[in-house]
């Protein structure tokens, strides 16, 4: 029997069946947490960014969040007024329920774009959840808010800080839809560490930088995308300074809990059967790094050579080529699947053979290495193939 997620202080979840599709199995997720917590989070840069995205920033922008609401199988995006009245009204609905304000309540939602929100059914549902508040519901929180996910995402450290155990959990969705910039998918995770607003702030961008900012299933980015660090404060000792041990020590547990959320967010990519690296060294910059890492894994034409496990190394050298790096020489570029050399002085290397990089490319897990020869920053992302899965996962999404 899997063990279950270890608790933390402050916060308490509950999951229930709202019935927002025609499912049987729980759809509402409800987090309480407690007062005086730090609340920070980062959000979706599509433009179109769905109703519930729109009302959790203005709400948390005025400080004192006492509880997220999360609702699967419906995105309430591209909703309009409408879209936004029935995110407040969710907001209003669990206010009511705790005793605290509307504007101290986040909504979430995920799951189908442009169809209303069916208010009624979660405002019938929030009683219920309010009832069966626990510590405990993390495991059952997991699966709550999962869409085309096939298996939940969980993560959990502790780490000692100040005489302290810290707790840090974390849960996260996301199949499809996931590109950086937030990728897709939303993520919850709390200690119960005292931190000082200003750091928790940069924490999550730091921590989501690392992360999910890192992984690609398909190449687009979605309407809902939220990720939510909360620090309950239950712990006495207040982390306020940003050069502290105690600081670096949690940040660095804090990030490692985002990093398995977000890999495991690309293992269950939709349809997906390999999970590959893709690590970028010698660049000019961090920014071209990850330009061209990102290229590579959001290729079609690369992905769709991964789910065949055919080592096509044109593939490769056509993705870096497109990745729009100024006075590239590719006559210094080489390339590796993990340890075995396919490109040499941009072309094929000497030695190389194609039974070589079919083995590795029918590997589950392995790394595709990008040396550019034009500096010393090295970036890294996550990324997936594609398979005749994804796209019947997508064509029939809605069927």
């Amino acid at each position: 029997m899997a063990q279950s997620l270890p608790q933390v202080p402050g916060i308490r979840l509950a999951s229930v069946p709202a019935q927002i599709k025609q499912w049987q199995r729980d759809d509402l997720l409800l987090i309480e947490i407690a007062e005086g917590a730090s609340v920070a989070a980062t959000f979706t840069q599509n433009a179109f960014c769905a109703a519930p995205v729109i009302v959790a920033k203005e709400h948390i922008a005025e400080g004192g969040v006492r509880a997220l609401l999360i609702n699967a199988g419906n995105a309430n995006a591209a909703t309009g007024e409408k879209g936004l009245d029935n995110a407040r009204q969710c907001c209003a609905g669990v206010a009511s329920a705790l005793g605290i304000a509307p504007r101290q309540v986040l909504p979430f939602s995920t799951g189908v774009i442009g169809e209303h929100l069916p208010v009624h059914k979660i405002l019938d549902a929030i009683p219920s959840a309010v009832a069966g508040l626990v510590a405990d519901g993390w495991d059952s929180a997991s699966k709550a808010i999962m869409t085309t996910d096939t298996r939940p995402k969980t993560a959990s450290r502790k780490v000692h800080i100040a005489g302290e155990d810290i707790v840090i959990t974390g849960i996260a969705k996301g199949a499809g839809m996931i590109q950086p910039n937030m990728a897709t998918m939303l993520a919850y995770v709390a200690t119960d560490a005292a931190v000082a607003q200003p750091l928790l702030d940069q924490l999550v961008k730091d921590a989501v930088g690392a992360s999910f900012n890192r992984i690609s299933v398909d190449g687009d980015t979605s309407t809902n995308d939220a990720c939510v660090l909360i620090a309950s404060g239950a712990t006495g000792t207040l982390i306020d300074d940003g050069a502290s041990e105690d600081f670096l020590r949690l940040k660095a547990a804090i990030e490692e809990v985002h990093i398995e959320l977000a890999q495991a967010i690309v293992r269950d990519g939709e349809g997906a059967t390999k999970f590959v690296t893709v690590q970028v060294n010698n660049a000019a910059t961090s920014q071209e790094a990850l330009a061209v890492a990102f290229e590579i894994g959001e290729s079609p034409l690369v992905k769709t050579a991964l789910y065949a496990s055919d080592p096509n190394w044109g593939r490769l050298v056509m993705a870096v080529g497109n990745a729009g790096i100024e006075n590239l020489d590719t006559s210094k570029i080489s390339i590796f699947l993990d340890d075995i050399q396919i490109v040499e002085n941009g072309g094929r290397a000497d030695g190389y053979t194609e039974e070589a990089g079919q083995k590795v490319f029918a590997q589950a897990d392995f790394t595709i290495v990008v040396d550019l020869q034009r500096g010393d920053a090295c970036e890294h992302i996550w990324t997936c193939d594609f398979s005749h899965e994804y796209v019947t996962i997508n064509a029939e999404y809605r069927t």
